[in-house]
């Protein structure tokens, strides 16, 4: 697995994991807001524009993820974050292990498999992965997913990179995924972000989440879409990551 990293290594590590689909360009306007005070670390997941070993599983990201950190950070880190598959990998490192990190921000997540989306997640893409290069249907597909202008180069760039077989992986994986009962045990203070105008399942998700982990707590975004918090309102969600950090 691949690395980009921002900050000094001597500071309190931070860890964000990106979107399906997307890379570590998803958390880079936050990592800069944060480098001065904080070591960020942006994985590149598996299967995706930069990354070094095909998708397999969600378990296996978490496990190489826990992996990294044993060998470099002695398996404890201060804050771990994720966005959507990034939050699904989020939520499988706290099950595997519980005490990796003191804070983790899960942002939508679904943990509510659809059988339905998996099934035609393959004859769908068998179809339409061709187009993926066109530039004009991957600006509708970018428009789609309701992020900022100025990330579409970004998107374009690596999309075209990502393999068919990949894609198919990551998505299959994302629509099976369901929590696991250790989640529970985890120690970290949990912090569960959705946006209001995401979709019945991310808000059901978010909901079941706060019911496996008791402790966890619920912040529900007015007025925004899938992903939308940490991509196009950075400033923000830097925000929400200091309150997080001084427990207010």
């Amino acid at each position: 697995m691949n690395f980009k990293e921002y900050g000094s290594k001597d500071k309190d590590t931070i860890l964000l994991l990106h979107g399906g689909g997307l890379s570590w360009w998803n958390y880079r306007e936050v990592a800069r807001l944060l480098e001065q005070d904080y070591h960020v670390i942006l994985p590149i997941l598996d299967g995706h524009a930069g990354s070094d070993h095909p998708f397999t599983t969600i378990e296996e990201n978490a496990a190489r993820i826990i992996t990294f950190l044993d060998e470099q950070y002695n398996g404890s880190i201060l804050l771990m974050g994720g966005l959507s598959l990034g939050a699904q990998i989020l939520i499988e490192i706290l099950s595997q292990r519980k005490d990796i990190c003191s804070y983790a921000l899960i942002e939508s997540a679904s943990v509510l498999p659809s059988k339905t989306l998996n099934t035609f997640i393959t004859p769908s893409l068998n179809l339409s992965y061709g187009l993926i290069k066109n530039k004009s249907f991957a600006k509708l597909q970018f428009q789609s997913l309701h992020m900022k202008e100025d990330l579409f180069e970004d998107y374009y760039r690596d999309t075209c990179q990502i393999k068919k077989e990949d894609m198919i992986a990551f998505l299959k994986a994302n629509t099976s995924y369901s929590l696991k009962n250790c989640f529970k045990d985890a120690t970290a203070k949990i912090h569960v972000y959705v946006g209001e105008k995401e979709t019945n399942e991310i808000i059901h998700s978010a909901e079941r989440i706060c019911e496996k982990h008791p402790s966890s707590e619920l912040h529900r975004l007015p007025n925004l879409r899938h992903g939308e918090f940490s991509i196009n309102n950075p400033t923000q969600y830097v925000d929400a990551i200091r309150k997080i950090l001084k427990n207010v």
